[in-house]
């Protein structure tokens, strides 16, 4: 990554602070901090071989920051000025929701992971539109959708239809999160007949948006590392027969055993998800099976444990057209961004 000398001091004294403060607290002073100080970043200029075309879209190259970092798109330039080809906004919702009560989010340093039970806390659909309208970040704009919490399941696909609605002319692709272990019953909805419940409204309210608005917004499923061989592969099928744009593996894990205190806060009953080094060697084998049923053509964005660049790689080695950070990004900021882009770049040198 290129920086000016302050700008690197900056960061370094920044993250080494901001790791001593509670995590949720340090994630927002964080995000002030980057957004005061975007003006001493440059954004690397990538080399044009690492540019990915999928989606109808051009990525300036094959890492973003994945989904959660900034829920309500209030920090998208600042974080776009880091140098991610693209960022993803979200989870959103219809209405404006609190999450989960705190304390809810919570490190394993030990073991270079998160822990985290927000439950999809954000500012709501109408504000994430402004900010998108109002945002410079010239990059690819993903955007999470998902169900409030007080929506029954049988409703569900009503207020991922309303999202669609009212942020479609502000994004470049969307996230359909069916898989977060944190707002109770989501994951059902990965089932292959839920899923079609909730895909079938969106692809006919995505047509007639882009039938007005003269523009096709892409439609990708985000899933679950915890699925059985069988019901990864029943999903797999429904994504192929649905017609779904691309799918994005993986969320955070419940079944992941953490050493020491840790392992009291993760489980389907706690509502607590993994991410992080612990997820590595899953995230990667559900990649290598989605390609495996896929087919090379289908589109794949690879999340969950990517730590450094040689995670990175082995995502792009089996398959993967995207890469996104998140728990790595946490532990290790703007460095690694950048020592992935130079990985990236060394073969075609």
């Amino acid at each position: 990554m290129q920086r000016s000398s302050s700008g690197g001091v900056l960061a370094r004294a920044g993250l080494a602070l901001l790791q001593r403060l509670p995590p949720e607290t340090s994630h927002a002073v964080g995000l002030h901090a980057l957004r005061l100080t975007r003006r001493w970043w440059r954004a690397p200029a990538a080399s044009p071989a690492l540019e990915v075309r999928i989606l109808g879209q051009r990525f300036a190259h094959p890492v973003g920051l994945a989904a959660g970092f900034d829920k309500n798109g209030d920090y998208l330039d600042a974080l776009g000025a880091l140098g991610f080809s693209h960022v993803e906004i979200g989870t959103v919702t219809p209405r404006a929701q609190p999450g989960n009560p705190k304390p809810r989010l919570f490190r394993a340093r030990e073991s270079g992971a998160l822990i985290n039970r927000m439950g999809f806390n954000n500012k709501g659909a109408d504000h994430v539109a402004a900010q998108l309208r109002s945002a410079s970040f010239r990059g690819i704009r993903g955007v999470s959708i998902g169900k409030n919490a007080g929506t029954p399941l049988a409703r569900a696909a009503d207020d991922y239809v309303e999202c669609l609605r009212k942020l479609h002319a502000h994004a470049d692709y969307f996230a359909v999160n069916v898989s977060s272990p944190n707002t109770q019953g989501l994951r059902e909805l990965q089932a292959a007949e839920a899923l079609a419940g909730i895909v079938e409204p969106l692809q006919r309210e995505a047509r007639e948006l882009a039938a007005r608005q003269g523009r096709q917004v892409p439609l990708l499923v985000k899933i679950s590392p915890d699925l059985s061989a069988a019901e990864l592969s029943a999903l797999c099928r429904a994504l192929l027969h649905h017609g779904i744009d691309g799918v994005i593996a993986t969320n955070s894990s419940t079944s992941i055993e953490l050493p020491g205190p840790a392992s009291a806060m993760v489980g389907e009953n706690k509502g607590g998800g993994v991410s992080g080094a612990p997820l590595t060697s899953r995230a990667l084998h559900v990649l290598t099976e989605l390609r495996r049923e896929l087919g090379a053509a289908f589109p794949i964005i690879s999340v969950g444990g990517v730590m450094s660049a040689a995670d990175a790689m082995a995502r792009m080695a089996a398959g993967a057209n995207l890469v996104q950070l998140y728990t790595g990004f946490v532990y290790r900021g703007a460095p690694l961004l950048a020592e992935i882009l130079q990985a990236l770049e060394w073969p075609r040198k």
